[in-house]
């Protein structure tokens, strides 16, 4: 049953949540490599989206997946979870938690722009505008407080931070048109990333030499359950509750400020305010391109109610 405030109280736990994981990812990668990261995060989520499944009686769709369906996921998987968090978990560990989260969050301009080419949309005014909103957050963020802040900002993390938001938008144009049960969809998603990861275990050296306990670990299992898993879960329950999904659905732009609260006085990274300038600048970009504008419609239907009078 549609029920908004439940919606809300959920979406809000969603977001809470998602606001501690590049906390967490920093926490993990002061031990961990990225790879090792990924691969114990990767295993902790796919246990727990077979679990579900088994709960909620999807293990049969799960299954009976064509070879078509199972070829698209090995596709998927490899981009995420395999190269998206290979490429967004080098870059946390190359630059403040602050600089990488926020030049990760220019994803869904990425998305718009790629939509162009990939999907036959057309290049609004509104995407050029969401672009310069979005390279000027991007200045703001990198100059970390000043502009001998430029130099402080690793160059290579930063473009991997941003070529991240690419493969991202890659993946969910990819996954748009997978029409599955999304539990069903990540489970077979995170099987091949794991058997890719594997893969390329016999390229990293001491890939398994990793502890199995400690602040690390637990923040690496952390982020297997919240980056994705319990969180996932929990906002697709609160859309699913949701009397208006648009409404539902903007709260995921609080996470990243609340995220800010986390890295502050957990990682005590010293918060500039050209931070928040700069994310406000990429979050106005993506607000700008969700924008309708209803103006041109109604001038159209008032010019042709004159015409008729």
């Amino acid at each position: 049953m549609k029920n908004q405030k439940s919606a809300i109280l959920l979406a809000l736990l969603a977001v809470l949540l998602w606001s501690t994981v590049a906390t967490a990812f920093k926490l993990a990668l002061q031990v961990f490599t990225p790879f090792q990261l990924i691969f114990v995060a990767s295993v902790v989520s796919l246990v727990f989206f077979l679990i579900v499944m088994l709960l909620s009686g999807k293990w049969a769709e799960f299954r009976s997946a064509s070879s078509r369906q199972v070829l698209k996921s090995a596709v998927q998987g490899f981009m995420n979870p395999f190269f998206y968090y290979l490429i967004l978990f080098k870059a946390y560990s190359l630059n403040p938690a602050q600089v990488t989260q926020a030049l990760n969050m220019v994803w869904p301009v990425t998305l718009a722009l790629l939509s162009v080419p990939l999907l036959g949309q057309k290049l609004s005014w509104k995407n050029l505008v969401a672009i310069c909103c979005s390279f000027v957050g991007v200045v703001f963020i990198s100059s970390q407080g000043g502009w001998d802040g430029f130099a402080r900002t690793n160059t290579l993390g930063a473009l991997l931070a941003l070529g991240s938001s690419i493969i991202w938008s890659l993946y969910w144009i990819f996954n748009a048109r997978d029409k599955r049960d999304r539990l069903v969809v990540l489970s077979w998603n995170f099987i091949f990333g794991l058997i890719f990861l594997l893969g390329y275990s016999f390229f990293e050296r001491d890939a398994f030499n990793f502890p199995l306990s400690g602040t690390a670990f637990w923040s690496a299992v952390y982020v297997g359950l919240f980056e994705l898993g319990v969180t996932f879960v929990i906002w697709i329950y609160a859309l699913h509750k949701s009397e208006n999904n648009a409404v539902t659905g903007n709260f995921v732009f609080l996470f990243p400020f609340i995220s800010l609260v986390f890295i502050h006085f957990i990682l005590h990274e010293t918060i500039y305010a050209t931070t928040f300038i700069g994310l406000s600048f990429i979050l106005l970009g993506i607000l700008i391109q969700q924008v309708r504008l209803r103006f041109p419609k109604l001038l159209r239907a008032n010019r042709l109610r004159q015409s008729k009078q």
